[in-house]
């Protein structure tokens, strides 16, 4: 039986100061091999290579994956500064336009990380350049040294809207995640529904109100482990299906998600 495509979408890298590559992490080709039961195909983020429109007839649905490379600033209307950080402006390109379609036409996406804050962009809003500056805020970023298992370790608790999409995908009010990001939502954007919050107010979970089929977004990393993770496979599981239901379709699979 074919299995339902789905585009992950990563950043561009350049390898030893001189060879420009694409990538994604493993870990999300194993997510979406795995507990989504899809396949996994890699998207060139860049306009040069592919078309938004290309991509929507390619793929079942896609993953935004996470990555060092920020959404630009201009994206969301403010000046670029040093806290800034670094950018992959052929990924904006891309992503962005193709949130929106997504939405539109209920074509399953997954935001996580920077796909996360991607989703947020696209619908119109904004993004703080470093949570950990903010009064009262976490620093919320990878701890710069340890093992693999000690950087994606589960580090705070992410509280459920009560009823909410998340509570009822999970099926409990708050879970235990790891937390591996510098940037955060500042202004939510239209029909962004944010839907989980970290301890220290950090959104961390959200879904787009009305949107015809599966759109959702983490913060955290839910490919970590996510085969034998409690909180991410669940969510690797539902949107595999929602992909699944688009190869057969259209958005049924999802539709049982939305408020």
């Amino acid at each position: 039986m074919t299995r339902a495509v789905i585009g992950v979408i990563g950043n561009q890298y350049v390898i030893e100061d001189r060879y420009p590559v694409h990538a994604v992490g493993q870990m999300n080709s194993e997510a979406i091999s795995g507990p989504a039961g899809c396949m996994p195909v890699m998207i060139p983020a860049d306009p040069h290579f592919v078309s938004v429109d290309e991509l929507l007839a390619t793929c079942d649905g896609f993953l935004l994956t996470g990555g060092r490379p920020n959404v630009h600033p201009e994206e969301y209307g403010e000046a670029e500064t040093e806290a800034h950080g670094a950018f992959d402006r052929a990924r904006d390109a891309i992503a962005l336009p193709l949130v929106r379609s997504c939405v539109e036409r209920g074509q399953p996406v997954l935001g996580v990380c920077r796909g996360f804050q991607e989703m947020n962009v696209a619908m119109g809003g904004s993004l703080y350049p470093e949570i950990r500056d903010l009064p009262g805020r976490d620093n919320h970023r990878m701890p710069p040294d340890g093992t693999l298992e000690e950087q994606f370790a589960l580090r705070h608790i992410v509280s459920f809207t009560p009823g909410g999409v998340f509570h009822r995908l999970l099926g409990a009010p708050e879970v235990l995640t790891n937390t591996l990001h510098g940037q955060g939502i500042k202004d939510v954007g239209t029909r962004v529904i944010v839907d989980g919050h970290a301890p220290d107010g950090t959104p961390e979970a959200l879904y787009i109100d009305g949107a015809p089929g599966f759109a959702m977004g983490v913060q955290w990393h839910p490919e970590w482990n996510a085969q034998n993770d409690p909180v991410s496979r669940p969510i690797f599981a539902a949107f595999g299906d929602a992909a699944r239901a688009w190869a057969h379709g259209g958005p049924r699979a999802s539709a049982r998600l939305s408020a």
